[in-house]
């Protein structure tokens, strides 16, 4: 059975234009360095964890090997997933981009709208890819479970780094992230990659505290006197960056290293690759098929080192 195609376009002459998408959200955890990609996992790959107690001990005679080292590890284990779309062709027959599939009876599919799905369904993925990562319920059909939900069950993170969330505006973004910050291990602080992770709600609240509120400490006419019109690439809070992850449900956030979360797939090329198989030559149905087959899973390493808000 084919896919369900719904086309409220009408023909109106030749169409010389390009097709418009909306904006697409695409997957900023990835492409912006958000999380440590580890390629090439075909099965599984341990992700080893060494801990240890105080190692420094008062100076003696003789070799004491008194220290304490706990290796434990955390596996990854990529899931396979698909995109299966079919497609009729005869459904863009009356469609503006007919003329694009000939005169003939053995139709193609338009090339422009061709182009425009191979692009749209490779958008469609990221986005979904940058929600599951963080929230993905593995109990649904095509996600993994996701960062925060694996965090939310694990009896590994302190109590006392797990904060309740709230509704976060302008009003109180400061002091919501200030309780993230000041529940974050003292070892932690000023590491290189240390990151807050946080909501687009939670961002945009933050950007406009930045705007102007007097009462917030950053002064009426806001950072840098421009009031609301901030254009600031780089946001950081309390000396930590702050990184726009839109998967985050709203209102929550998660404080730890970049280094301390992993995403693992096969090949990365599989996440952009789109194949379009015209069925006509195959089995002479009018049906074109739109093929996406990738695997994917994410992962932290130590729970003790992440700070998690809302969850």
């Amino acid at each position: 059975m084919a896919t369900t195609t719904s086309i409220t376009t009408t023909y109106a002459g030749e169409f010389a234009g390009k097709y418009i998408a909306a904006a697409l959200l695409s997957c900023p955890t990835l492409e912006k360095g958000g999380i440590t990609i580890m390629p090439n996992v075909k099965y599984k790959q341990v992700i080893k964890r060494v801990s240890t107690d105080s190692i420094i001990k008062n100076g003696t005679c003789d070799f004491d090997p008194t220290s304490t080292v706990t290796l434990t590890e955390r596996i990854l284990q990529p899931e396979t997933f698909q995109v299966n779309l079919q497609l009729c062709k005869t459904d863009f027959r009356s469609d503006w981009d007919a003329i694009q599939m000939g005169y003939s009876a053995f139709d193609v599919l338009p090339k422009s709208f061709a182009d425009f799905l191979i692009a749209h369904a490779a958008e469609k993925v990221a986005q979904q890819m940058e929600l599951v990562i963080w929230d993905g319920n593995n109990a649904s059909a095509g996600e993994f479970s996701g960062i925060m939900r694996q965090l939310d069950v694990d009896a590994s993170l302190p109590a006392g780094q797990k904060i309740a969330g709230t509704t976060v505006d302008a009003t109180n973004v400061v002091t919501e992230l200030g309780l993230i910050i000041d529940a974050l291990p003292a070892a932690l602080y000023g590491k290189e990659d240390l990151k807050l992770y946080v909501s687009s709600n939670i961002y945009r609240a933050y950007v406009r505290a930045l705007g102007g509120f007097a009462a917030n400490g950053v002064g009426a006419n806001g950072y840098d006197n421009k009031g609301t019109n901030q254009t600031l690439n780089d946001l950081y809070f309390d000396g930590v960056k702050v990184f726009l992850a839109p998967g985050l449900a709203n209102n929550t956030a998660l404080l730890t290293q970049t280094s301390n979360l992993f995403f693992a797939t096969g090949l990365m090329s599989d996440l952009n690759e789109v194949k379009v198989l015209d069925m006509g030559d195959l089995d002479g149905s009018q049906n074109v098929r739109v093929v996406m087959r990738f695997t994917a899973d994410a992962k932290y390493g130590f729970a003790q080192d992440c700070v998690t808000y809302g969850i």
